[in-house]
């Protein structure tokens, strides 16, 4: 069991999406229900940005700034640190809001979201392409949630944590198919995730204040004891891509641990992978 530290304040009451890009100079992550982008900088500030009523995620741009989810859609900024300018939202319902997104190995976005009243079936998971061109890959969505690619593109890991397990799909012509579990415990409420270099999926488990680590056959291998329990969603970054950072949350607990909200980190074995940003 490894543990482990905490390395900011509580500064986030719904953090989420940690992802690492020397372009922003390090760790950016999201307080959700905040809308703010948040930045780890050298010797531990925090800097926030605020881009809207809600900030689900954030990538890098191929050719620089960053993308970010908004409520309904997406957004899109030129310069690392520069306030983004919003597309066309993908819907119209105020019930639903965006929760996740990644990139796959073409540049191509896969945004997924939730109900606010988290109701079943009625989430999307929707692909954006370069060229802006936008496709529902998965509807009858509860929670969408962490989504990586393995280290070869022919694998995608998918989390919809109502259904309390991982799924992967085989990538096919750069499509996803042939859905089936992949990793997964009765009663676990799994939430982001990342893909190391060997093709090991940390998982991110919220309530259960852990974040494991499987195989690229489903076993365990390792497991992160955090101090709160609601653990969010995990990266791999660093210099050398072997720190792996867990966000945390307190939305809606009533009596929060003193460090729920707070950025966590632990040094593991086997480094991460550049993060795979967005063509468009």
């Amino acid at each position: 069991m490894l543990r482990a530290e905490q390395i900011t304040d509580p500064v986030a009451y719904h953090g989420e999406g940690p992802c690492w890009s020397p372009t922003w100079g390090g760790l950016r992550w999201v307080d959700m229900l905040a809308g703010d982008l948040l930045t780890l900088r050298d010797g531990g500030t925090v800097d926030r940005l605020h881009v809207g009523d809600v900030a689900a995620f954030v990538r890098p741009r191929t050719r620089g700034g960053y993308v970010v989810g908004l409520e309904r859609g997406i957004a899109l900024a030129d310069d690392p640190d520069g306030l983004p300018t919003a597309l066309p939202e993908l819907w119209s319902d105020p019930g639903v809001r965006m929760n996740e997104g990644g990139c796959d190995p073409r540049g191509a976005l896969y945004a997924g979201s939730m109900a606010y009243d988290r109701a079943p079936g009625a989430a999307m998971l929707y692909r954006i392409a370069p060229d802006g061109d936008v496709q529902v890959v998965l509807d009858d969505v509860t929670i969408s949630n962490g989504l990586d690619f393995s280290p070869d593109g022919t694998r995608a890991y998918y989390d919809d944590t109502a259904t309390g397990r991982t799924a992967v799909f085989d990538v096919v012509r750069g499509r996803l198919t042939n859905r089936r579990p992949f990793a997964g415990r009765p009663g676990e409420r799994p939430d982001g995730l990342v893909v190391d270099s060997a093709g090991n999926v940390w998982v991110a488990l919220n309530t259960a204040g852990r974040v494991r680590c499987h195989s690229p056959a489903g076993d365990v291998i390792a497991e992160v004891e955090l101090p709160v329990r609601l653990t969010t969603a995990c990266t791999l970054g660093g210099p050398d891509l072997r720190d792996l950072y867990v966000t945390t949350s307190r939305e809606n607990l009533d009596d929060p641990e003193p460090a729920a909200g707070a950025l966590f980190r632990v040094r593991v074995d086997v480094p991460g992978r550049p993060v795979l940003p967005f063509g468009g």
